[in-house]
């Protein structure tokens, strides 16, 4: 080898060491730096014509494993998931209170019971009927503000959702500018770890909003990829979209750099994963559920309200408005009813049974007169004669007594839908609703539907995660019943068929289910029907759609005449062996009171609502099972987050052990290359005294 060549293998050496040296002296400048990962100079036999010619220099590398890269990505997206479900699902939690404590939401139906067990030891006590409607009034309130608070959630979960969307595309912005920056280091060979540290940082960020799937590139650099290939980062960002409404679930789009065309992508974990699961599952299970609590504890307090007497009697009975006209709300019942006329002093002046399985109304025991449900409104005016009026408008049935005497009513054995007569009708209710809130609209396939033909409802069927399957159009059919109404919603061409279907159960409650392999969710877009004329949609009568259950645990309020008037509770019973002339409704009489004391005790059937399918239990059943099913979710999420979070700190702790810089190895490494270095420097002094002692010869 020539003195030359010897020159030149050393001075490669020499500069190989240098850059190692360098690269070491880098890792332990930065080995507190969060995010930084360890470099390694790449370098290899430099061989010419067969012959070693030295070393050469291939460009420094981050030392990392793309197998625990993944691993560390997916825990960290699955722990964010959790952690902001956790976090959100324990405030809700802690909006119905303590359970240890007396202001615990669910121990205030128990006050309710306790306090017309109370007054009806004494039920001509203004001050006890005052307190046991206070107890009413204090349970509807906290039921409002708990619901109020819970659909408030959902609206600080959209806004930090959007948030976070933003974060993300300036996350891909930054990181397909990286791309450039790495693509053209490595092409001028020069050293593009520092802006591959910030990318992979970037990308770890990035992993904690969303799913990705990363992809390394050719000449340097990432692709990132959504779950189903949508390409994310690359050259270009893509711009992504947060799509929302009040009515419909959320979900994200991606518009690939360079295209006009927006693509709903799949999220399956990170914040945005679990900020949607909030808003579209969580929290409107909870209030649904919350709703079907507080209607059916309502509607047992009615009930019980309405088989009840007042004393004085009531003048006027004025019903709540069914959504139904008064043929079709009458159709379907069956048992017996009596409606009294009596005195100021209780005394009954005229007895009317209704016998609906016989279709027939009778007066002071006399022969049953027949009516149908088109003829009953008359025929009850006909067995009222001057002693009061009945009236039905805007699908509300009033009663009203001919002064100075009043009514009183015995429900008896007459049902429907799980009503009795008065209660169906809302005639003598406790508490009054401001809308739609039960849902048991009592109609059959054979019913008519009432709704105008060709007014239009448009669904969004969706999949479980939010995206748009498709939007579905469908306008009120010609035809009259019920059964033609479901046959133009499950048409498989114009109505929702190919996706799920609605029914109609016994009870006249109309429901979606979505079929297999799809399982779609079902949302209302919007509704322009109308049954009858200024009457309810098909989605305000049957309670379909997030807007309707959002706002039903809010509807209810005292009624305002009894708020006025505490002495028109009614506390006793209509005595109906009392015959005309004799006294039916007296003064001290708590029968009413007990009977309303012991509501939460009484078979209640529950519809669908949050983590319970159908049930039939009682109220108290209902409240623990409903408090409890709100605990498990809280402790579910707060597991499902610390275990995520374990997953993530060890996934992490085994990626640091490769990518993180270790100071006795560095130590080892930097002794390693000073020899090296002095050696090669050896090498070339070597050299230079040799070519000295040649040119003194020469």
């Amino acid at each position: 080898m020539s003195l030359t060549a010897t020159l030149r293998t050393a001075t490669s050496g020499l500069n190989a060491a240098q850059a190692a040296l360098r690269t070491v002296s880098d890792n332990i400048a930065n080995v507190n730096t969060p995010g930084y990962v360890r470099k390694a100079v790449v370098q290899e036999s430099l061989v010419v014509n067969g012959a070693g010619m030295g070393v050469k220099i291939n460009g420094v590398e981050r030392i990392t494993d793309q197998y625990l890269q993944l691993a560390s990505l997916t825990a960290a997206s699955d722990a964010s998931r959790w952690s902001a479900v956790s976090q959100y699902i324990d405030n809700a939690q802690s909006l119905f209170g303590n359970p240890a404590s007396d202001g615990f939401f669910f121990n205030r139906l128990d006050k309710i019971f306790a306090a017309f067990a109370t007054a009806a030891d004494d039920p001509s006590s203004t001050l006890l009927r005052s307190q046991a409607l206070a107890n009413v009034e204090d349970f509807l309130t906290e039921a409002d503000r708990i619901n109020s608070q819970i659909v408030a959630l959902t609206d600080t979960v959209e806004t930090r959702a959007a948030a976070a969307v933003e974060r993300a595309n300036q996350l891909l912005d930054q990181i397909s500018v990286l791309n450039a920056d790495i693509k053209r280091a490595s092409l001028l060979g020069a050293d593009a770890s520092g802006s591959e540290n910030i990318q992979s940082q970037l990308l770890d960020e990035l992993s904690g909003l969303m799913n990705i799937r990363i992809a390394q590139r050719n000449g340097g650099g990432v692709d990132v990829r959504s779950a189903e290939g949508v390409l994310l980062a690359g050259d270009q960002p893509a711009k992504l979209t947060y799509v929302t409404s009040d009515s419909t679930p959320s979900y994200i789009t991606a518009r690939a750099g360079g295209s006009t065309n927006d693509q709903p992508i799949e999220i399956v974990s990170g914040e945005l994963r679990g900020l949607m699961e909030l808003r579209d599952v969580e929290l409107p299970k909870m209030y649904d559920q919350l709703g079907e609590f507080v209607s059916k504890a309502v509607d047992r307090l009615n009930a019980a309200h309405n088989a009840a007497a007042a004393y004085p009697p009531l003048s006027t009975f004025s019903g709540r408005n069914t959504g139904l006209d008064l043929p079709t709300a009458v159709s379907g019942f069956t048992g017996t009813t009596t409606l009294a006329v009596v005195s100021a002093t209780g005394v009954l002046q005229r007895s009317i049974a209704i016998d609906f399985t016989a279709g027939t109304i009778s007066v002071d025991g006399g022969a049953g007169a027949a009516f149908t449900p088109a003829t009953f409104l008359a025929g009850l005016n006909t067995a009222l004669g001057g002693a009061g009026s009945a009236n039905f408008t805007n699908g509300a049935l009033t009663l009203n007594a001919t002064a100075p005497n009043g009514l009183a009513i015995d429900e008896g054995t007459s049902q429907k839908a799980g009503r009795a007569f008065s209660h169906f009708f809302g005639l003598n209710d406790l508490i009054k609703a401001d809308g739609f809130s039960n849902y048991a609209t009592g109609l059959t396939g054979a019913s008519p539907h009432g709704f105008t033909t060709g007014d239009p409802i448009s669904f969004r069927l969706s999949y479980p995660d939010g995206r748009p399957i498709r939007d579905v159009t469908i306008s009120v059919p010609a035809g009259g019943t019920m059964n033609d109404l479901l046959n133009a919603l499950n048409n498989s061409s114009t109505g929702v068929g190919l996706y799920g279907a609605f029914s109609l159960d016994a009870n006249g409650v109309l429901s979606f289910s979505g079929s297999s392999p799809l399982n779609a969710t079902l949302s209302v877009n919007s509704d322009n029907t109308s049954r009858g004329a200024g009457g309810p949609s098909i989605s305000q009568l049957f309670g379909l759609g997030v807007i309707e259950r959002s706002a039903r645990a809010g509807r209810f309020d005292v009624n305002s005449a009894l708020q006025s008037d505490p002495t028109k509770m009614s506390m006793g019973k209509l005595d109906l062996t009392a015959a005309v002339g004799q006294i039916a409704v007296r003064p001290g009489d708590g029968q009413g009171a007990r009977d309303i004391a012991v509501t939460g005790e009484v078979g209640t059937l529950f519809q669908a609502a949050g983590s319970l399918g159908q049930v039939t239990m009682t109220l108290s059943r209902y409240a623990s099972e409903f408090s409890g099913g709100i605990g498990r979710a809280a402790a579910a999420a707060e597991t499902r987050k610390a275990s995520a979070e374990s997953v993530a700190r060890e996934a992490t702790n085994r990626r640091q052990s490769v990518e993180g810089v270790n100071l006795d190895e560095e130590l080892v490494n930097l002794t390693t290359y000073q020899q090296a270095f002095a050696a090669s420097a050896r090498m070339i002094q070597a050299t230079s005294e040799l070519f000295d002692v040649l040119v003194n010869m020469v």
